[in-house]
């Protein structure tokens, strides 16, 4: 029988030719990453195993983005922590105020992440370099210090569910729809542990921006990765950007699915995920009675450039309802300077909205835009638990980029639908 892109990779870099589900293996790493808020743990873990020094300092990011600017002393104090370690190792992807962005954006902006490689982070969203055509998962902290210190890591390799897709989505819809209506088809435990590998005609029609967004909540279905075949999208992408040679790696035509899901991509409409959970999916357009205070555009989900020029072309020469709070959160400093070059910024505090540096910020509850008790947002984000906004009893709806802005003009979650 043969593999799944996931565990051809995972059979390279274990330096093994075969590899099934289920097998415990030691792999080689080309990246380890960690954020402000899992690196001061997998330091303080480093130190007590009696590491003292990295396998490799070019192949080791910290990216200060959860609670940066800091936010309060214990975040400065976190920050100072990751910065001495960077310092100490001479980490060379060490990215601060100033040149930080949301990690998840950042790595495949910067190049530091390719096809072919297989990549921890301690952070859940690490799935998201799928998209690349890469192996991606999130790791604890103690797992994050081992790599660091060794250069490898334990894994199991995961069966793989199969989603086929064919079509071309309607220009109201995206990469963010496509993966809500997916998790509220088989729910937030529908991947457990598996690759969700995602194959088809359809795929061409998805743009780098959308496959990224599509791997990022792969996590949200429970799954150990997402990943996407690497095409001639993936390849203009990493053209000139990437630090290493790209490898790439195909499923073998008679690798083992457990399940084909058929996705027809023509056929989607803009859904909104409701309270509590990222499953409970339901079209934007049944719930148009449902009245918001807070819209939030950003997130490692959604902050990236075709985002940002969503929300610029929904809000452009319009205003923000009356008692909604607008943050726009461009994901990392280059997609903040190219929204200035194109007026972007100018237009969206002139619709009333406010306009932040780069940080995750509001999406875990931190900081820029947290909910009181009875409030509701509808948010471009990634999870929308109980309290992960901020009071227990306020409330978030994931949505895409385009509902969120049409939203944000009416004061309800409102469907966009082109002009």
């Amino acid at each position: 029988m043969g593999m799944t892109m996931t565990q051809k990779i995972l059979a390279h870099h274990a330096g093994l030719e075969k590899v099934a589900p289920g097998d415990l293996i030691s792999a080689r790493l080309d990246i380890v990453l960690g954020n402000d808020i899992t690196t001061p743990v997998a330091v303080n873990e480093f130190k007590k195993a009696g590491f003292d020094g990295v396998f490799d300092k070019d192949r080791i990011a910290i990216v200060l983005d959860h609670f940066v600017p800091n936010k309060d002393i214990k975040a400065a104090e976190q920050s100072k922590q990751c910065r001495q370690f960077a310092n100490c190792h001479c980490i060379s992807h060490f990215y601060d105020v100033g040149k930080m962005g949301i990690e998840h954006a950042l790595l495949p902006e910067q190049g530091v992440v390719t096809a072919g490689d297989c990549i921890i982070g301690a952070d859940s969203h690490t799935c998201t370099y799928g998209a690349l055509g890469a192996f991606s998962s999130g790791v604890g902290s103690t797992d994050m210090a081992a790599g660091m210190a060794t250069g490898r890591a334990w894994f199991k390799v995961p069966s793989a569910i199969r989603f086929d897709l064919v079509g071309r989505l309607p220009r109201n819809c995206s990469g963010k729809d496509v993966i809500l209506t997916i998790i509220g088809q088989i729910g937030v435990d529908g991947a457990l542990y598996k690759s969700m590998e995602f194959t088809g005609e359809g795929v061409a029609s998805l743009s780098m921006d959308d496959r990224l967004c599509i791997c990022n909540m792969a996590i949200e279905a429970g799954a150990k990765n997402g990943i996407f075949p690497v095409d001639q999208v993936t390849k203009a992408y990493m053209e000139g950007r990437c630090e290493r040679q790209p490898v790439v790696f195909e499923a073998d035509a008679d690798a083992e699915y457990e399940q084909t899901v058929t996705v027809d991509l023509s056929a989607l409409v803009p859904v909104v995920s409701c309270p509590h959970l990222p499953e409970n999916t339901r079209p934007a357009s049944e719930l148009s009675d449902v009245k918001i205070d807070q819209v939030v555009i950003g997130s490692c989900t959604n902050g990236r450039m075709e985002d940002m020029e969503t929300a610029w072309r929904i809000l452009n020469g319009k205003k923000v309802a009356d008692g909604v709070r607008c943050i726009i959160i461009p994901a990392t400093m280059e997609i903040m300077k190219e929204c200035v070059r194109r007026g972007y910024v100018s237009a969206f505090l002139e619709a009333g909205a406010v306009v932040s540096t780069p940080t995750c910020g509001p999406c875990l509850g931190g900081y820029m835009g947290i909910l009181a008790a009875g409030e509701r947002c509808i948010a471009t984000t990634n999870r929308n638990f109980v309290g992960r906004m901020g009071h227990v009893d306020s409330e978030v709806y994931l949505a895409s980029p385009a509902t969120a802005a049409a939203s944000a003009l009416t004061g309800y979650i409102t469907e966009y639908k082109e002009v």
